[in-house]
């Protein structure tokens, strides 16, 4: 029997899937859970409606974020910050410092949970770091810590 998930279960699928599963475990335990619908004709074109805009906002934002990735790749971000002796910082410099710095140096919106810097930053200088943009895609940039 195919059916059309509506939520994701287990070892199964993500919501929206079309999975060809046995016909009591869709009434056993599928069915009666209300995780998943029967996929008759009606409800296959719907599925196949929703799947084709899937596809086609997918591709758009692919797209987006490949345009994204050539503008941000190899550009660099500079964050001041106050120092102590030796060029220590007070604190350090954390992935929401730099978000709020590419927002207003670049004027590109990203979170700071899709920065991935590889080392706490305490000192002044030259960092490199990457911006996830989207499955698959990233971009390099480079922070520049200066005292104030």
């Amino acid at each position: 029997m195919k059916v059309i998930l509506k939520q994701d279960v287990n070892k199964l699928g993500a919501s929206g899937d079309l999975v060809e599963i046995s016909d009591g475990y869709a009434r056993n335990f599928l069915f009666p859970r209300n995780l998943a619908d029967e996929a008759t004709p009606e409800r296959m074109k719907e599925w196949k409606d929703k799947e084709a805009a899937r596809k086609k906002k997918e591709v758009r934002l692919e797209k987006e974020a490949r345009e994204l990735q050539k503008k941000l790749s190899g550009r660099a971000v500079k964050v001041k910050a106050s120092i102590g002796e030796k060029g220590r910082l007070f604190g350090s410099i954390t992935a929401a410092n730099v978000a709020e710095s590419i927002v207003s140096q670049l004027a590109v919106e990203v979170e700071k949970k899709n920065l991935r810097m590889p080392e706490s930053v305490k000192q002044i200088g030259s960092y490199s770091f990457t911006v996830r943009l989207h499955p698959g895609i990233e971009a390099e940039m480079t922070l520049i810590v200066e005292g104030e």
